[in-house]
């Protein structure tokens, strides 16, 4: 991809403040973005791509020469590649609530000139996607070809294909749920009071001194061990010690499955934000596609998109059931769904790691709804006038 440069767009200015799922009123709101390749004639040719729990909008590509990493998902993304930017315009946009350039709860509130912290209203899936239609009508989209992304980021394509039905055409979600279960509800709350027993947390008020950088790692070290699957550490690490041939009968990190867990939560408090971490984890926890209408049946009945769903076979945070659950949904409805289980060994990472195994049948869904869609055009803008 080459350089790409992050963007940012401001609305809900006061007193147009964004309506929030709670009731609560947000506004100026800002999104960091970025955006690759280039839009055709039409506008016709957008794919959304949203990002997960801990990602941001640098999606693909550096952000200058003899930058050590790509973004996230510079596999999938490129010209030749899944998301072919040779022929389709990708945008990327870090949620409401994080921090990486979009506000969130390390912003600064205008109404005090001081960070949010936990005057931060709550946020929700729903909230992030409303935020995403706004920067989306910025750009001039009508339709977009295809929302996608994994984990949390899957269930913000299939809240777009369920709130915003008419302006989506093919919908992605890949290594997700239609609802966070009890399990991963779990899990969550204990890396959250992790952050918020962190004697550094100070009930969110550390900006400008130091931060509960203790209580984040842990809380990143539990999430990053649902991430992975046990064949994947019984192959990388096994019962491994670190560097000593014999057990040192103490607590220290001495197998390197526990080096390379600390080293992970360690590196994980250099770039996010602890109370970005409690308010994006929770809007996953509240999310539930079936809100509002009663059944999943009825939530689904109001979509309009065609859906390519895949899983994976190691993942156990989101395991293959939750998305045979919305495939059986979708199919009960009469709506056009393919879906794929991947073997895999990766676990829920699968999905950022394993794109040669769906590189494929990615590119064939998406050349086969832009054709549709460029029929359909075709049919609307040359019919008879009555």
């Amino acid at each position: 991809m080459g350089i790409v440069k992050t963007q940012h767009f401001t609305f809900a200015h006061p007193p147009n403040e964004m309506v929030l799922e709670s009731g609560r009123r947000l506004g100026p709101i800002t999104l960091a973005y970025e955006t690759y390749g280039r839009p055709d004639s039409r506008k016709s040719n957008a794919i959304l791509i949203f990002h997960a729990l801990s990602g941001d909008a640098h999606v693909a590509g550096k952000h200058r020469r003899g930058d050590p990493k790509p973004g996230w998902w510079d596999n999938m993304v490129g010209p030749g590649k899944a998301f072919d930017t040779d022929r389709y315009y990708v945008i990327c946009a870090n949620v409401i609530g994080g921090c990486k350039g979009s506000t969130g709860p390390s912003s600064i509130n205008p109404k005090t000139g001081k960070p949010y912290g936990l005057s931060f209203p709550m946020v929700t899936i729903r909230d992030m996607v409303k935020a995403q239609k706004e920067l989306i009508d910025h750009l001039g989209i009508h339709q977009l070809l295809a929302v996608v992304g994994g984990s949390m980021a899957g269930m913000q394509a299939l809240q777009w294909a369920i709130s915003y039905p008419g302006r989506v055409a093919l919908c992605i979600p890949i290594a997700t749920a239609t609802t966070q279960s009890p399990q991963n509800i779990a899990l969550d709350e204990v890396g959250r009071r992790a952050i918020m027993n962190d004697p550094n947390w100070n009930h969110g008020n550390y900006y400008g001194k130091k931060h509960p950088v203790n209580g984040l790692a842990v809380a990143r070290m539990i999430g990053h061990i649902t991430y992975l699957s046990d064949e994947t550490l019984r192959i990388k690490f096994g019962r491994r010690l670190q560097e000593k041939k014999r057990l040192s009968f103490s607590f220290k990190p001495e197998f390197q499955v526990e080096s390379y867990i600390h080293y992970k939560g360690e590196t994980f408090t250099k770039r996010f934000d602890a109370n970005s971490y409690l308010y994006i984890s929770k809007a996953i926890d509240y999310f539930d596609i079936s809100n509002g209408y009663g059944s999943l049946e009825t939530a689904l009945k109001t979509t309009k998109a065609k859906f390519l769903v895949f899983s994976f076979s190691s993942d156990w945070l989101y395991p293959p059931s939750e998305s045979e659950e919305l495939v059986g949904g979708l199919r009960g409805t009469n709506k056009e769904v393919a879906y794929y289980e991947i073997p895999s060994s990766y676990g829920h990472d699968a999905f950022l790691v394993e794109g040669e195994k769906i590189r494929h049948l990615v590119s064939y869904y998406l050349a086969h709804a832009r054709e549709i869609e460029r029929l359909e055009s075709y049919q609307i803008e040359n019919q008879p006038l009555s």
